[in-house]
């Protein structure tokens, strides 16, 4: 009697168990199925290319005199 009354429990148990589990599929099917389908963006590593520049002087095509002639000293 023992025996008969365990195998319904865990038969019973058992059905439960497996109707929960197809309840949940049947439930979430469609996230389910997302989910596994789901192709997440590539991330790519962010590379920053910095260019720096600096004019240079460039050298004066004539060449300069001094700032006073000197005839302004003789004056």
């Amino acid at each position: 009697m023992f025996a008969l009354v365990a195998a319904c429990v865990f038969i019973g148990s058992f059905l439960l168990a497996a109707g929960t589990i197809i309840a949940m599929f049947a439930l979430y099917h469609d996230k389910i199925v997302a989910a596994l389908t789901f192709e997440p963006i590539p991330q790519e590593v962010q590379v920053y290319r910095l260019r720096i520049t600096r004019r240079r002087a460039v050298p004066a095509m004539r060449r300069s005199g001094p700032a006073f002639p000197a005839a302004a000293f003789a004056a």
